[in-house]
Protein backbone atom coordinates (compact mmCIF):
# COMPACT_ATOMS: atom_id res chain seq x y z
CA UNK A 1 0.00 0.00 0.00
CA UNK A 2 2.61 2.16 1.10
CA UNK A 3 4.61 1.49 -2.89
CA UNK A 4 1.62 2.36 -4.36
CA UNK A 5 0.96 5.87 -2.76
CA UNK A 6 4.74 6.45 -3.37
CA UNK A 7 4.44 6.12 -7.33
CA UNK A 8 1.09 7.67 -7.26
CA UNK A 9 3.13 10.76 -5.67
CA UNK A 10 5.35 10.77 -8.17
CA UNK A 11 3.30 10.55 -10.91
CA UNK A 12 0.88 13.66 -9.43
CA UNK A 13 4.30 15.37 -9.36
CA UNK A 14 5.90 14.50 -12.68
CA UNK A 15 2.16 15.63 -14.14
CA UNK A 16 2.46 18.65 -12.82
CA UNK A 17 5.63 18.92 -14.08
CA UNK A 18 4.83 18.46 -17.65
CA UNK A 19 2.24 21.02 -17.53
CA UNK A 20 4.07 23.69 -15.99
CA UNK A 21 6.64 23.23 -18.44
CA UNK A 22 6.72 25.60 -21.37
CA UNK A 23 7.94 23.10 -24.50
CA UNK A 24 10.10 24.18 -27.25
CA UNK A 25 7.52 22.34 -29.76
CA UNK A 26 4.68 20.39 -29.70
CA UNK A 27 3.40 17.21 -31.62
CA UNK A 28 -0.46 16.89 -31.77
CA UNK A 29 -2.82 14.89 -34.02
CA UNK A 30 -5.39 17.19 -33.47
CA UNK A 31 -5.50 20.15 -36.13
CA UNK A 32 -7.85 22.13 -37.69
CA UNK A 33 -9.62 21.13 -41.02
CA UNK A 34 -7.90 23.29 -43.11
CA UNK A 35 -4.19 23.74 -41.56
CA UNK A 36 -0.79 24.94 -43.36
CA UNK A 37 1.67 25.77 -40.70
CA UNK A 38 3.97 28.14 -42.52
CA UNK A 39 6.16 28.65 -39.81
CA UNK A 40 6.80 24.87 -39.15
CA UNK A 41 7.24 24.32 -43.18
CA UNK A 42 9.87 27.80 -43.00
CA UNK A 43 11.39 26.10 -40.00
CA UNK A 44 11.69 22.46 -41.72
CA UNK A 45 13.09 24.71 -45.13
CA UNK A 46 16.24 22.46 -44.96
CA UNK A 47 14.18 19.06 -45.59
CA UNK A 48 11.98 20.47 -47.78
CA UNK A 49 14.92 21.93 -50.02
CA UNK A 50 16.87 18.24 -49.32
CA UNK A 51 13.73 16.53 -50.77
CA UNK A 52 13.76 18.47 -54.07
CA UNK A 53 17.32 18.45 -54.29
CA UNK A 54 16.65 14.18 -54.13
CA UNK A 55 14.11 14.38 -56.31
CA UNK A 56 16.00 16.13 -59.43
CA UNK A 57 19.17 14.10 -58.94
CA UNK A 58 17.43 10.64 -58.55
CA UNK A 59 14.98 11.19 -61.05
CA UNK A 60 17.59 10.25 -63.77
CA UNK A 61 20.51 8.63 -62.30
CA UNK A 62 21.98 5.82 -63.68
CA UNK A 63 20.47 6.61 -66.92
CA UNK A 64 22.57 7.30 -70.31
CA UNK A 65 21.01 10.62 -71.09
CA UNK A 66 20.02 11.57 -67.87
CA UNK A 67 18.73 15.22 -67.63
CA UNK A 68 18.74 15.05 -71.80
CA UNK A 69 15.50 13.56 -70.88
CA UNK A 70 13.96 16.93 -69.98
CA UNK A 71 14.20 18.09 -73.49
CA UNK A 72 13.87 14.68 -75.48
CA UNK A 73 10.29 14.22 -73.97
CA UNK A 74 8.28 17.55 -74.95
CA UNK A 75 10.34 17.47 -78.55
CA UNK A 76 9.56 14.34 -79.83
CA UNK A 77 5.73 14.00 -77.93
CA UNK A 78 5.39 17.55 -80.16
CA UNK A 79 6.61 16.60 -83.36
CA UNK A 80 4.08 13.29 -83.05
CA UNK A 81 1.42 15.70 -82.43
CA UNK A 82 2.14 17.97 -85.15
CA UNK A 83 2.51 14.82 -87.55
CA UNK A 84 -0.86 13.41 -86.23
CA UNK A 85 -3.27 15.88 -85.22
CA UNK A 86 -1.85 18.67 -87.83
CA UNK A 87 -0.54 16.95 -90.86
CA UNK A 88 -2.61 13.94 -91.01
CA UNK A 89 -5.87 15.19 -89.65
CA UNK A 90 -5.55 18.74 -90.93
CA UNK A 91 -6.21 20.14 -87.45
CA UNK A 92 -5.44 24.30 -87.70
CA UNK A 93 -3.86 26.14 -85.48
CA UNK A 94 -3.97 29.49 -86.75
CA UNK A 95 -2.80 31.33 -89.59
CA UNK A 96 0.98 31.98 -89.67
CA UNK A 97 1.50 30.19 -86.00
CA UNK A 98 3.75 26.83 -86.52
CA UNK A 99 2.31 23.75 -85.49
CA UNK A 100 5.05 22.17 -83.79
CA UNK A 101 5.39 25.53 -81.39
CA UNK A 102 1.81 25.52 -81.25
CA UNK A 103 2.04 21.67 -79.40
CA UNK A 104 5.22 22.86 -77.58
CA UNK A 105 3.39 25.29 -76.14
CA UNK A 106 0.11 23.13 -75.12
CA UNK A 107 2.66 20.58 -74.01
CA UNK A 108 4.84 22.12 -72.09
CA UNK A 109 1.71 23.91 -69.84
CA UNK A 110 0.26 20.48 -69.50
CA UNK A 111 3.73 18.93 -68.44
CA UNK A 112 3.93 20.60 -65.48
CA UNK A 113 0.58 19.64 -64.29
CA UNK A 114 0.67 16.17 -64.99
CA UNK A 115 3.86 15.75 -63.56
CA UNK A 116 2.91 17.71 -60.45
CA UNK A 117 -0.44 15.39 -60.19
CA UNK A 118 1.70 12.11 -60.82
CA UNK A 119 4.09 13.07 -58.42
CA UNK A 120 1.69 14.02 -55.25
CA UNK A 121 -0.82 11.97 -55.79
CA UNK A 122 1.22 8.38 -54.42
CA UNK A 123 2.59 10.49 -51.26
CA UNK A 124 1.44 8.33 -48.03
CA UNK A 125 2.10 4.71 -50.29
CA UNK A 126 6.10 5.84 -51.64
CA UNK A 127 6.72 7.52 -48.13
CA UNK A 128 5.24 5.10 -45.24
CA UNK A 129 8.23 4.02 -44.28
CA UNK A 130 9.75 7.18 -43.52
CA UNK A 131 6.35 8.53 -42.09
CA UNK A 132 6.32 5.88 -39.67
CA UNK A 133 10.02 6.41 -38.62
CA UNK A 134 10.31 10.41 -37.47
CA UNK A 135 8.13 13.16 -37.42
CA UNK A 136 7.92 16.33 -39.69
CA UNK A 137 5.13 18.21 -41.60
CA UNK A 138 3.81 15.73 -44.42
CA UNK A 139 2.72 18.45 -46.39
CA UNK A 140 6.62 19.19 -47.39
CA UNK A 141 6.26 15.98 -49.52
CA UNK A 142 4.23 16.73 -52.10
CA UNK A 143 5.22 20.81 -51.75
CA UNK A 144 8.54 19.31 -52.79
CA UNK A 145 7.78 17.34 -55.78
CA UNK A 146 5.78 20.66 -57.14
CA UNK A 147 9.03 22.50 -56.53
CA UNK A 148 10.98 20.19 -58.40
CA UNK A 149 8.79 19.93 -61.33
CA UNK A 150 9.07 23.34 -61.56
CA UNK A 151 12.64 23.27 -62.34
CA UNK A 152 11.63 20.77 -64.67
CA UNK A 153 9.28 23.07 -66.59
CA UNK A 154 11.44 25.81 -66.13
CA UNK A 155 13.81 24.00 -68.20
CA UNK A 156 10.95 23.09 -70.90
CA UNK A 157 10.05 26.52 -70.67
CA UNK A 158 13.53 27.36 -71.85
CA UNK A 159 13.40 24.65 -74.50
CA UNK A 160 10.17 26.50 -75.76
CA UNK A 161 12.28 30.09 -75.91
CA UNK A 162 15.03 28.82 -77.72
CA UNK A 163 12.77 27.62 -80.53
CA UNK A 164 10.38 30.35 -80.45
CA UNK A 165 13.10 32.51 -81.35
CA UNK A 166 14.14 30.15 -83.93
CA UNK A 167 11.34 30.09 -85.99
CA UNK A 168 10.84 33.91 -85.50
CA UNK A 169 13.49 35.40 -86.99
CA UNK A 170 15.10 32.29 -89.04
CA UNK A 171 11.99 31.23 -90.79
CA UNK A 172 8.40 32.80 -92.24
CA UNK A 173 6.46 30.05 -90.63
CA UNK A 174 5.73 32.10 -87.40
CA UNK A 175 4.78 35.64 -89.20
CA UNK A 176 1.54 35.94 -87.25
CA UNK A 177 2.81 35.06 -83.67
CA UNK A 178 4.03 37.93 -81.15
CA UNK A 179 4.15 37.76 -77.57
CA UNK A 180 1.13 39.37 -76.09
CA UNK A 181 0.88 42.28 -72.45
CA UNK A 182 -0.72 39.37 -70.58
CA UNK A 183 2.62 37.53 -70.63
CA UNK A 184 2.63 39.10 -67.21
CA UNK A 185 0.21 36.96 -66.18
CA UNK A 186 2.45 34.02 -66.36
CA UNK A 187 3.36 33.58 -62.47
CA UNK A 188 -0.49 33.04 -61.55
CA UNK A 189 -0.37 30.88 -64.39
CA UNK A 190 1.96 28.84 -62.96
CA UNK A 191 0.52 29.07 -59.51
CA UNK A 192 -2.84 27.66 -61.04
CA UNK A 193 -1.37 24.69 -62.61
CA UNK A 194 0.28 24.01 -59.44
CA UNK A 195 -2.83 24.19 -57.29
CA UNK A 196 -4.68 21.95 -59.42
CA UNK A 197 -2.16 19.20 -59.43
CA UNK A 198 -1.13 19.60 -55.54
CA UNK A 199 -5.30 19.88 -55.04
CA UNK A 200 -5.68 16.75 -57.43
CA UNK A 201 -2.60 14.70 -55.84
CA UNK A 202 -3.34 15.11 -51.88
CA UNK A 203 -6.68 13.58 -52.89
CA UNK A 204 -5.88 11.07 -54.64
CA UNK A 205 -2.77 10.06 -52.27
CA UNK A 206 -5.42 10.09 -49.40
CA UNK A 207 -7.74 7.84 -50.95
CA UNK A 208 -5.29 5.24 -52.21
CA UNK A 209 -4.17 4.66 -48.91
CA UNK A 210 -7.51 2.30 -48.88
CA UNK A 211 -8.21 1.34 -52.20
CA UNK A 212 -4.96 0.67 -54.12
CA UNK A 213 -6.69 0.61 -57.51
CA UNK A 214 -6.70 4.30 -57.97
CA UNK A 215 -2.62 4.01 -58.03
CA UNK A 216 -3.09 2.16 -61.58
CA UNK A 217 -6.16 4.56 -62.70
CA UNK A 218 -3.93 8.17 -62.36
CA UNK A 219 -1.52 7.68 -65.10
CA UNK A 220 -4.39 6.07 -66.91
CA UNK A 221 -6.81 8.75 -65.91
CA UNK A 222 -4.36 12.09 -66.84
CA UNK A 223 -3.60 10.76 -70.69
CA UNK A 224 -7.62 11.22 -71.02
CA UNK A 225 -8.01 14.12 -69.48
CA UNK A 226 -5.13 15.69 -72.02
CA UNK A 227 -7.39 14.97 -74.80
CA UNK A 228 -10.39 17.10 -72.95
CA UNK A 229 -7.99 20.29 -71.94
CA UNK A 230 -6.96 21.53 -75.57
CA UNK A 231 -3.52 20.48 -75.52
CA UNK A 232 -3.03 19.32 -79.33
CA UNK A 233 -6.27 21.46 -80.39
CA UNK A 234 -7.40 24.79 -80.13
CA UNK A 235 -10.50 25.22 -78.19
CA UNK A 236 -12.28 27.22 -81.39
CA UNK A 237 -12.38 23.72 -82.69
CA UNK A 238 -14.45 22.66 -80.25
CA UNK A 239 -16.72 25.11 -80.50
CA UNK A 240 -17.42 24.78 -84.21
CA UNK A 241 -17.75 20.91 -83.64
CA UNK A 242 -20.40 21.27 -81.14
CA UNK A 243 -22.10 24.63 -82.94
CA UNK A 244 -22.18 21.64 -85.52
CA UNK A 245 -23.75 19.15 -84.21
CA UNK A 246 -20.39 16.94 -84.50
CA UNK A 247 -19.68 16.64 -80.71
CA UNK A 248 -22.48 16.71 -78.05
CA UNK A 249 -22.85 19.52 -75.70
CA UNK A 250 -21.45 18.40 -72.54
CA UNK A 251 -18.17 17.06 -74.17
CA UNK A 252 -18.07 20.73 -75.39
CA UNK A 253 -18.92 22.02 -71.78
CA UNK A 254 -16.42 19.23 -70.42
CA UNK A 255 -13.44 20.85 -72.04
CA UNK A 256 -14.44 24.82 -72.32
CA UNK A 257 -15.08 24.70 -68.29
CA UNK A 258 -11.80 22.19 -67.81
CA UNK A 259 -9.46 25.34 -65.78
CA UNK A 260 -6.56 23.69 -67.55
CA UNK A 261 -8.47 23.71 -70.89
CA UNK A 262 -8.09 28.04 -69.76
CA UNK A 263 -4.68 27.96 -68.87
CA UNK A 264 -3.30 26.58 -71.73
CA UNK A 265 -5.40 28.51 -74.34
CA UNK A 266 -4.23 31.32 -71.91
CA UNK A 267 -0.14 30.15 -72.32
CA UNK A 268 -0.73 30.02 -75.68
CA UNK A 269 -2.66 33.52 -76.27
CA UNK A 270 0.55 35.07 -73.96
CA UNK A 271 3.35 33.57 -76.25
CA UNK A 272 1.51 33.14 -79.65
CA UNK A 273 -0.91 35.73 -80.07
CA UNK A 274 -3.72 32.89 -80.50
CA UNK A 275 -6.53 31.18 -78.47
CA UNK A 276 -9.41 31.70 -76.65
CA UNK A 277 -8.67 33.72 -73.48
CA UNK A 278 -11.18 35.91 -71.25
CA UNK A 279 -10.40 37.11 -67.77
CA UNK A 280 -13.84 35.82 -66.59
CA UNK A 281 -12.34 32.04 -67.74
CA UNK A 282 -9.20 33.10 -65.47
CA UNK A 283 -11.14 34.01 -62.96
CA UNK A 284 -12.92 30.90 -62.91
CA UNK A 285 -9.87 28.71 -62.99
CA UNK A 286 -8.15 30.88 -60.33
CA UNK A 287 -11.14 30.39 -57.91
CA UNK A 288 -11.04 26.38 -59.04
CA UNK A 289 -7.73 25.84 -57.97
CA UNK A 290 -7.72 27.55 -54.64
CA UNK A 291 -10.77 25.70 -53.77
CA UNK A 292 -9.45 22.06 -54.62
CA UNK A 293 -5.91 22.80 -53.10
CA UNK A 294 -8.36 23.84 -50.05
CA UNK A 295 -10.46 20.44 -50.05
CA UNK A 296 -7.03 18.47 -51.04
CA UNK A 297 -5.45 19.80 -47.71
CA UNK A 298 -8.43 19.13 -45.78
CA UNK A 299 -8.66 15.24 -46.97
CA UNK A 300 -5.16 15.36 -46.69
CA UNK A 301 -4.60 16.49 -42.80
CA UNK A 302 -6.96 13.95 -41.80
CA UNK A 303 -5.72 11.23 -43.39
CA UNK A 304 -2.67 11.84 -42.41
CA UNK A 305 -3.49 11.23 -39.03
CA UNK A 306 -4.18 6.88 -39.14
CA UNK A 307 -3.14 6.88 -43.01
CA UNK A 308 -0.32 4.69 -41.41
CA UNK A 309 -2.41 2.15 -39.83
CA UNK A 310 -4.24 1.60 -43.10
CA UNK A 311 -1.25 1.90 -45.79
Amino acid sequence: MLICNLNFNRITRLNTLLEDTDWLYTISAKKRAIHLNFKEIWRYRDLLLLFVKRDVVTLYKQTILGPLWYFIQPLFTSVIFTLVFNNIANIETGEGVPSFLFNLAGITSWNYFSACLNGTSDTFKQNQGIFGKVYFPRVIMPISTVLSNLIKFGIQLLVFICFYLYFVFFTEAASQTSIQSNILMLPLVIVIMALLGLGFGMIISSMTTKYRDLSFLVSFGVQLLMYGSAVMYPLSLIQEKVSSGMLPNWVGSFIEYNPMTTVIELFRHMVLGVGDFSISKLMYATVFSVVLFLLGLIVFNRTERRFIDTV
